[in-house]
């Protein structure tokens, strides 16, 4: 299967129309049009040790969450990562793809998978935004969504659970008690602007990714605020990609990479 096919499989689940407007999703190093693709190597970031681990598995393609060009590129030298990566890519005949808030936004996106993951029923969006077309259905786009337990929990089992999910060693919280937690609401990686949305909607809690100090102050009453880090919350995002490249071409070799990616240490 040829490379632009797999970006259009990938397009066709999170069309770039749906990522932000400072974002920068989409096909960041390419390669000519009828190139086939050998396998794919899926990461959250792009760095110079992913490039050669995609060398080294025969992958000709990176599919990544986190886009490597996301600021302006004014130079390109060995003085930082991404200068290195661009020239190790271009080097080694690699593409590097990224599906960022435009996966962020799709239906059975991001979100969805974290709340699969800790086991949360009946998903909608939070804040719908617009409509798309995938496969012939329109489909609803959104930021973050609001699903329910099928039981209850203490706030003591969810975060429990939280942890057990997610794979943390820690948990940051608010002063909320909450007898129990049946409504939740979530947003992988930045999500503090959705707490206003998620208290309107009368969520019981809301996790996500990074929140930030102030955002804590002021919502004891309303909300249980868990954040659970950034890489920690979209970590599922790759089971997500892996899914859609295999659909689109059940042959090509699909690898998640085994490189750290993650740059903050937790000791």
């Amino acid at each position: 299967m040829k490379v632009k096919d797999i970006l259009g499989a990938l397009e066709e689940f999170a069309p770039l129309a749906l990522q932000d407007g400072y974002d920068n999703a989409g096909l960041q190093i390419g390669l000519a049009e009828d190139a086939e693709a050998t396998g794919a190597l899926l990461c959250l970031d792009v760095n110079e040790d992913v490039v050669d681990e995609a060398v080294q598995r025969g992958c000709n393609l990176i599919v990544s969450h986190h886009p490597l060009l996301f600021h302006p590129v004014k130079s390109i030298t060995s003085q930082d990562y991404v200068g290195r990566t661009i020239m190790r890519a271009i080097q080694k005949g690699v593409a590097i793809y990224a599906a960022h808030t435009n996966l962020d936004a799709a239906y059975d996106g991001v979100c969805f998978k974290m709340a699969d993951k800790l086991g949360l029923a009946a998903p909608q969006w939070l804040s719908p935004t617009e409509s798309y077309v995938r496969d012939g259905q329109e489909c609803m786009a959104g930021d973050g969504i609001i699903a329910t337990f099928p039981t209850p929990l203490s706030q003591k089992a969810f975060m429990e659970r939280v942890k057990e999910v997610f794979h943390l060693k820690s948990l940051r919280a608010n002063n909320a008690d909450k007898e129990k937690i049946s409504r939740v609401a979530l947003c992988g990686g930045s999500g503090a602007f959705l707490i206003p949305d998620a208290i309107e909607k009368g969520a019981d809690a809301f996790l996500t990714g990074e929140i930030g100090y102030h955002h804590f102050f002021g919502h004891e009453q309303d909300i249980l605020l868990l954040e659970v880090g950034h890489y920690e919350s979209e970590q599922y995002t790759l089971e997500i990609l892996r899914d859609i490249l295999h659909k689109a071409d059940e042959q090509l070799p699909i690898y998640e990479t085994e490189k750290k990616v993650n740059p903050i240490n937790y000791l």
